[in-house]
């Protein structure tokens, strides 16, 4: 049930209204309708969300709402539905750079033959930046209001989340070899503790441990992850079954599938987000579900690299908490939430070959609620609701190329684009409005791709 609340606010300012005792708040958001995303709770119409600095202090009717608030800033979306902020589950938004670099190859050749070799030429702290802000615009200008990261120089991507006005989760890149970025294991922890020591007072970022996968990082690293995570309270962000070569490569070298390795040196816990997951057995999707692991499905990365098709039927039926995510820019060429909604639905459809798996409510669960799970931020982000942060989506409904519409839930997942947002909320700020962001400059991002993509042009394949 809805505790609503109604009534007075301590330090409100009601100046102006004292003689009606009507309180006045920041804003008020007056939508056709409000996905809450809250489990078993209807779709709203025509109701108000009240938001006092950044946070979420009521949800009411509208015909209420002009009775009980004023407000400093008053928006008004006749023709939207108002969703949570949506959230990328697993990305690699500095990579934003090398969209289209090497399209059309299988995983290891991607990485080995071109990628990597255009991160030792080019990745710095600079282009982390450069590139963490062209992904940023994008994510902003399609209703992301959070991503998860795993990459170099997070302190880097930190400054364009912090212009931009995004949440992050950045993860704290590990591996064994050496990179621009760091030397060894060890070199690669201490760096990313002090950069998550550089944004402990930010509200809107967090950190985890980002060990790149089971064939980059040796078991010791591993359990000194696993100790550190402890310690300092962390979660874990890893690629896990991703391709069967992995899943060969591991069973070669240890002698166990690559979970099974994970299992025994103490990974897996409600604190672990395995991004992709496509090649799991039975008994490995129980053995997540009982540890209370977490899936960051990525459909498109998974079919464009020919990775295969993840079995989500069975995760949620097994009761893993699967999240959405759009991999980098890179293997994906998209940070688009909207498609990955959409093509996770018709996936899911398709491989059990019955139409109501994945129905489209549970769709914008896996974007919203289940990816703020996955990130230990359910108690702050991931639905509408009462003392939540307000990071919030318009999505205009009534244009002609997706009219008429039935069911605004399915028509977010079936029919709308990231083209269709036309608010972005984060805490309570308007970070993007309309094709006009808040704190980024078009011509800013335009002289990042003028200064980088010649430079980068050599590694295209």
């Amino acid at each position: 049930m809805w505790g609503f609340f109604i009534g007075r606010m301590s330090g409100m300012n009601t100046t102006n209204h004292a003689m009606q005792n009507i309180p006045n708040v920041d804003l008020i958001i007056e939508a056709h309708w409000v996905a809450t995303v809250v489990v078993n709770a209807p779709l709203l119409e025509h109701y108000s969300v009240i938001v006092q600095a950044d946070a979420i202090v009521d949800l009411l009717p509208t015909v209420l709402a002009r009775k009980q608030y004023t407000a400093t800033k008053l928006v008004r979306l006749d023709e939207h539905i108002l969703i949570p902020g949506l959230i990328n589950c697993h990305t690699h938004v500095a990579m934003s750079l090398m969209r289209g670099i090497a399209d059309d190859l299988p995983l290891m050749t991607w990485l080995n033959d071109h990628i990597w070799p255009a991160e030792r030429a080019m990745v710095s702290e600079q282009f982390v930046r450069d590139s963490s802000l062209l992904g940023c615009a994008e994510m902003l200008s399609g209703g992301v209001t959070c991503f998860n990261d795993m990459y170099f120089f997070p302190q880097a991507t930190a400054m364009a989340v912090n212009q931009a006005g995004m949440r992050a989760n950045l993860g704290l890149a590990v591996l064994e070899f050496a990179t621009n970025y760091a030397s060894d294991a060890d070199d690669y922890l201490q760096k990313g503790f002090e950069a998550h020591d550089s944004w402990r007072g930010n509200a809107l970022i967090s950190s985890s441990i980002a060990p790149h996968a089971p064939y980059t990082v040796s078991n010791l690293t591993f359990e000194k992850v696993v100790t550190y995570a402890e310690q300092l309270g962390l979660g874990i962000h890893t690629h896990l079954h991703e391709t069967r070569d992995e899943i060969n490569q591991s069973e070669a070298q240890y002698g166990v599938r690559p979970i099974q390795r994970l299992a025994q040196l103490g990974l897996l816990g409600p604190n672990f987000v395995a991004a992709h997951g496509v090649h799991l057995l039975p008994h490995e999707i129980d053995l997540l579900a009982e540890y209370g692991c977490h899936i960051a499905h990525c459909p498109s990365s998974n079919l464009k690299l020919a990775s295969g098709i993840a079995p989500i039927a069975s995760l949620l039926q097994n009761g893993v908490n699967v999240g959405l995510g759009t991999d980098g820019a890179a293997s994906n060429n998209r940070l688009d939430m909207f498609a990955e909604m959409r093509l996770a639905a018709l996936l899911a459809k398709g491989v059990s070959e019955d139409p109501t798996t994945l129905p489209a409510h549970q769709a914008l669960e896996m974007v919203t609620i289940n990816a703020a799970k996955a990130l230990g931020l359910e108690g702050k982000i991931g639905s509408i609701e009462v003392g939540k942060q307000a990071d919030l989506v318009a999505v205009k409904l009534s244009d002609l190329d997706i009219s008429p519409c039935y069911d605004p839930i399915s028509h977010l997942v079936y029919t709308c684009g990231r083209e269709h947002v036309t608010h972005t909320w984060v805490a309570g700020e308007l970070r993007y409005s309309n094709g006009v962001y808040a704190n980024i400059e078009p011509i800013e991002l335009k002289e990042i791709v003028q200064t980088w993509q010649p430079k980068l042009r050599q590694y295209k394949h």
